[in-house]
């Protein structure tokens, strides 16, 4: 059992409002506890983070570079045992608990190049008048995180943030908190500061009390677009900046001439890894004309998964059944399951994990629940479409903007899938189209509250300030009205 308290002040602090058990989905036993702070602690923490900030702030850039390069060192030295414990308590297997640790260091490298980027500029606009620009950090910022990825998303903004001269408050999951203690141990061997990162434990009485706190002046969250709202309308209306990145429902459109192998290989395992608990899953995929011989494929590709090995458990008992009970209605309501999850045996010894195995369900009909709301697990929702044309009308009548991807052989298809598609990350025979460094990943319309993106160079202007100097020693005899 692991004992996971608050990182305050640069010490794990036992909460005085409680603790949780945490239980891994794989096993249901329980694998630790965590505790969780008063608001008197959350107060606290939170004014010795802005305390901690201005000294980290006047620290050169290449200072606070270095830390960051050594907890690469670190994390990278620690990646197993980081995912052994991710796949533990959420679910996934220990290679995409790997891979996702990998993707949130790839995000470290980049803010390892921020002291090369537009940190600041100067130029001569007239003669004898410059102008300049200083990005400056803004103070204390926090970060909301999801369970499913309880490494990668605090690796998207935390690195970023931190490097741009900010402190940073992280809430975890309170399904997944257990990382979070390796993450920020991480940090502490790598030399940051006490304060310039605080790590508080729970639930929505955190979350408010962290978005509410004067000191705190810019809230990141990723998590369901329900909450995502939420967060982003509380915080806006304290005048604060917030990013809040919500759900998805990602369409994939399969089209007749799309190869065989990269059609069946790519769709399964985007609507398989994580077991589909993932914002850049497919949930939906628009079969155009005649594709049986790709579906058979996809069947072949997501039936050869093995429960455990290669694909992992959903995250609570509760989440299961949900998904249990909307693939039993899509059933009732006329689709053909072609695959059927629900009869997944669980693996040995795992017996009281909470298993499900992939899922695909055709002839449903756009509209319907499984076309449209976000399950959040392995269900694949195929749906019937006569031409290119209707497929797009039904991407685009859904509220959510995450991803949309295209298989095709067809360039000029592909082309007109990547303009027409409602959506802010579009893949051309990629099932899962997650930008890699420095562009950066966000969506659009009811998946993203807020303006820009919350990596890559995006990102910079949401967790910075930019001033701008303009300079004059002398009167020009020559001046102009520019002078």
């Amino acid at each position: 059992m692991l004992l996971c308290d608050n990182f305050i002040h640069g010490v794990w602090t036992k909460g005085e409002s409680g603790t949780e058990t945490v239980h891994s989905p794989q096993t249901g036993k329980a694998i630790g506890t965590v505790s969780q702070p008063s608001s008197a602690q959350i107060d606290a923490a939170i004014q010795f983070a802005a305390k901690a900030q201005k000294s980290w702030a006047d620290a050169p850039v290449k200072e606070r570079s270095k830390v960051l390069f050594d907890l690469r060192t670190i994390l990278l030295r620690e990646a197993d045992a980081i995912a052994k414990l991710k796949a533990s308590e959420s679910g996934k297997t220990f290679d995409e608990a790997r891979a996702g640790l990998m993707k949130g260091i790839e995000v470290l490298e980049f803010a390892l190049a921020i002291q090369n980027l537009d940190l600041g500029g100067r130029l001569e606009i007239s003669r004898g008048v410059s102008c300049e620009f200083r990005r400056e950090a803004l103070g204390v910022v926090a970060s909301i995180t999801p369970f499913n990825f309880p490494a990668m998303v605090p690796l998207w903004t935390m690195p970023i943030a931190i490097a741009l001269g900010n402190a940073y408050v992280w809430k975890p999951s309170e399904k997944t908190p257990l990382t979070a203690k390796k993450i920020a141990d991480a940090f502490q061997e790598a030399g940051l500061p006490a304060g310039v990162l605080t790590v508080l434990h729970g639930g929505v009485n955190t979350v408010n009390a962290i978005i509410d706190h004067p000191q705190v002046k810019a809230v990141a969250f990723v998590g369901s677009t329900k909450v995502a709202k939420l967060v982003y309308q509380r915080a806006t209306n304290l005048g604060k900046r917030a990013l809040a990145l919500g759900g998805a429902k990602n369409h994939i459109i399969l089209l007749p001439d799309a190869n065989l192998e990269l059609s069946g290989a790519g769709i399964s395992d985007s609507f398989t890894g994580c077991a589909g608990q993932r914002c850049m899953a497919a949930s939906v995929l628009l079969a155009v004309g005649q594709v049986d011989a790709h579906i058979e494929k996809i069947i072949q590709r997501a039936s050869s998964l093995q429960l455990g090995s290669t694909m992992g458990a959903i995250i609570t008992k509760a989440q299961k059944e949900f998904l249990v009970e909307a693939i039993t209605r899509a059933e009732k309501a006329g689709a053909k399951v072609l695959l059927d999850g629900r009869k997944a045996k669980a693996p040995a010894g795992m017996e009281e994990g909470n298993w499900l195995g992939p899922t695909i369900l055709d002839n449903i009909q756009p509209g319907s629940e499984a076309a449209t709301i976000e399950l959040f697990g392995p269900v694949l929702s195929i749906v019937r479409c006569k031409d290119i044309s209707e497929a797009l009308a039904i991407e685009a009548s859904v509220e959510y903007g995450n991803a949309c991807s295209v298989f095709t052989s067809s360039g000029p298809i592909a082309e007109r899938v990547a303009k027409a598609a409602t959506t802010g990350m579009v893949g051309i025979n990629i099932g899962v189209p997650v930008p890699r460094e420095p562009f950066s990943f966000g969506g659009i319309n009811a998946s993203k509250f807020g303006h820009g993106d919350i990596t890559g160079h995006h990102s910079l202007d949401f967790w910075s300030n930019v001033k701008k100097i303009t300079v004059k020693w002398e009167k020009q005899s020559d001046s102009t009205w520019m002078s």
